[in-house]
This record gives structure tokens, sequence and C-alpha cells, in this order.
């Protein structure tokens, strides 16, 4: 019998998988390169993975590497989360296809780097709706059947950025913080469900997300997705609720906190100066 608390990873070691035994993992945002890499470390567990993003000839290059190289059905899905019909039309055709979804990561996500006076209010929107609105979607309409089930994960890519509010980057950092803020309470709502919840916080990776939010030349040394990976792998077996990627980055998250808010606001807006 599988115990309710094995992670995917034990999972995927109890019960040598057939094709059609396999289970299956949703990674969001799967063209970038922290959701290239958590679609790798879940291949090579041995789940079938449904890929979300909105770059088609991205995804399907993935997709067919993953295959090549790892043998797991891979399903391609173009969508952009920040419109929820989108969204919802996404899970509606995973249940017509018989996939339940037994690990969700929200990974898609961008930043603005500008200020809010300057930004365009449809991008700000957007990003409030990819980064924090289709967190709450999937994840609100995928649990309940994981926890009928007796078992899953979900995992919510968060940010160092959350734990302080930045000028400059002000839409981004509040939403990092609602997502560590919503992950956290979920995973207290689904203890003892055999659900697993975790939020990962990276500092710097190197993604390319910089480039996409207007800035390449942030300062310091970048941590690699395979890293960041392996920390919110970590994290679930640990049960922890949350994990902020790195060393460097746990100092400075900790630190945030010993200092009075405006201080640390003020600190945050040079970084960006």
């Amino acid at each position: 019998m599988t115990h309710p608390d094995q992670t995917p990873a034990d999972l995927s070691a109890a019960l040598p998988p057939t094709p059609d035994e396999r289970p299956w993992a949703l990674v969001t945002g799967a063209t970038g390169g922290l959701g290239q890499a958590f679609a790798g470390y879940l291949a090579r567990r041995d789940h079938n993975l449904v890929l979300v993003g909105r770059r088609t000839e991205v995804l399907d290059r993935l997709a067919d590497r993953i295959r090549v190289d790892h043998g797991v059905q891979v399903i391609t899905e173009s969508v952009d989360l920040s419109d929820p019909a989108r969204t919802t039309a996404l899970t509606t055709d995973l249940a017509d296809r018989g996939i339940c979804v037994d690990t969700l990561v929200n990974n898609a996500g961008f930043g603005t780097l500008t200020t809010v006076a300057e930004a365009d209010p449809a991008r700000l929107a957007a990003e409030v709706a990819v980064d924090c609105q289709a967190v709450v979607q999937l994840s609100s309409t995928l649990l309940p059947a994981m926890i009928a089930r007796g078992r899953g994960t979900i995992i919510n890519v968060s940010s160092t950025a959350a734990f302080q509010p930045i000028p400059g980057f002000a839409t981004y950092a509040a939403a990092k913080a609602f997502v560590l803020s919503f992950s956290r309470a979920l995973w207290s709502e689904t203890r003892g469900t055999g659900v697993r919840v975790t939020a990962i916080c990276p500092g710097p990776t190197d993604t390319g997300f910089f480039d996409a939010a207007g800035d390449d030349g942030f300062p310091g040394r970048r941590r690699h997705p395979d890293q960041v990976v392996e920390t919110a792998f970590r994290a679930l077996s640990r049960r922890e609720p949350a994990a902020v990627d790195g060393l460097a980055n746990k100092v400075q998250t900790t630190a945030v906190g010993l200092v009075p808010a405006r201080l640390a606001t003020a600190a945050a807006g040079r970084l960006f100066d």
C-alpha cells in the first residue's frame, strides 16, 4: 500500500511504472529555464508531462527531446495564462483526456522593471493574472481530485522578492508575496490529506528572467535552475511550506526580517537604480 505522505520521487521508486501507470505532472512556464528544469527533473523520475507555455515551437522541441531521452508521454498546451478562460479550457481539456494531474508546478510568471506610473497598465494586469490568478485557479481546480486520491504535490514558484516591497519592481514583488502567503496557507489546509505543498523562493537565477523584465544587468551571481528544483523537492521531502534557494539568498531574506520595513524597502529599491 502506498503511504499518503510519499513524495513523487518516492512513488516512482516504489512502483516501477508502465507508460499508462506513470503519474502526470503539469508544469506551467515550461518554455523558460526553470520550467524546463522542473520538466527534466520529473521526466527523469518517470512522470508523464503536460507542458504549458505560450511559445509553441519551444514547447514542441522540449517535448520531443524529453520523449526521446526519457520515454515518457508529453503533452504540450499553448496557453496564455493571463486569460482565465484559457486556463479553464486547459483543465477542461485534461479532464476530457482522462488525465489526472498528480504534480502541479505553478512556475509561469514574469516581472516588469519600471515604476507603476511609467508602466503599461495592461502589462501589469497581465502580470498579476499570470503570477497570482492562474496559481489560484489551477491549484483550486486540481486540488480536490488530489485530496480525493489521497496524494498529490503542488509547487508554487515564489521569489526572494516576496520578502520586501521593491520600488521599481512593485507589482512583481507584491505578486510573489501573494504566492508565498497563499502557499503557506494551502500547506496548512492540506495537512493530513496526503497532498504536499511548498513554495520555492529563488533569488537571481540563470533563466533569462531579467532580460524579459527589461534589464539583464542585475548584479551578483546567479543560481542554476537545477539547483532551484533540487531545493524545491528537498523542501517537499521535509514537509516544509516554503524554502529559499541558496545560502546567500537565505541570509538576505533573514536579514530583511531584522530591519524596519522602511529601510528594507529603500535598500531593495537601490538595486534597480
